[in-house]
């Protein structure tokens, strides 16, 4: 699977792509990421990238230019990739279209939109708008982040353990996780739920299904 990351802030992108379990994805070549400069698209010896709004209104908007010119290169790379924009007005990313997503392991190029937002236009060149909740961030890079990450985990050969990514948190809408243990059996006058340390898998089973958390 190939992720690109068109940013105006590489090292963002970089420094968590180059760490944990990112890293070991794409050290097995289980998925290949490449980050794009945005800057080095921008217009003029400035390599402007941003302009007033037409209509008047506080902050820049990104021009469609330089985003354009930075999807068209990434499409060089992968032609059949699906173009993403990380935006509050998407479509709220949740647990069952990461799935979807990593189970197809469609080519990714990732927009990171910044300043006031950008030109309506390069909606034009966008398969999907994602967002990763209701509230707005100073840029785009934190989401694309996220989306990376819950769908590189669920890439098969990512995490440790074959049922990790099976039963855990938001398999089912609305269903968190039941509670963990880990040693000391007692820790500041709290102990480990005893069914836990009797080794009857059963009885384990049926108080982890008692025990998830919903939301």
């Amino acid at each position: 699977m190939k992720i690109q990351v068109i940013t105006l802030f590489p090292a963002m992108i970089n420094e968590t792509l180059n760490s944990s379990m990112m890293f070991k994805a794409s050290k097995n070549l289980i998925v290949e990421f490449k980050v794009i400069d945005l800057r080095q698209y921008g217009l003029g010896p400035r390599k402007q990238v941003d302009d007033t709004p037409y209509g008047g209104g506080d902050g820049m908007l990104m021009r469609p230019e330089p985003i354009f010119a930075a999807v068209i290169d990434a499409k060089k790379y992968a032609p059949t990739a699906k173009v993403v924009i990380m935006t509050p007005a998407g479509k709220t990313l949740i647990q069952s279209r990461v799935r979807d997503m990593a189970s197809s392991a469609t080519d990714l190029i990732i927009i990171c939109a910044h300043y006031e937002g950008y030109d309506e236009r390069v909606l034009s060149i966008v398969d999907e708008q994602i967002s990763i909740g209701g509230y707005v961030l100073t840029g785009g890079e934190l989401p694309a982040l996220v989306l990376i990450d819950s769908i590189v985990r669920l890439l098969p050969g990512v995490l440790g353990g074959e049922k990790s990514a099976e039963i855990e948190s938001f398999s089912e809408q609305g269903i968190i996780e039941y509670p963990q243990y880990t040693k000391p059996r007692e820790f500041n006058g709290m102990k480990v739920p005893e069914v836990l340390l009797n080794g009857h898998h059963a009885a384990i089973l049926k108080w982890q299904n008692e025990n998830y958390k919903k939301v």
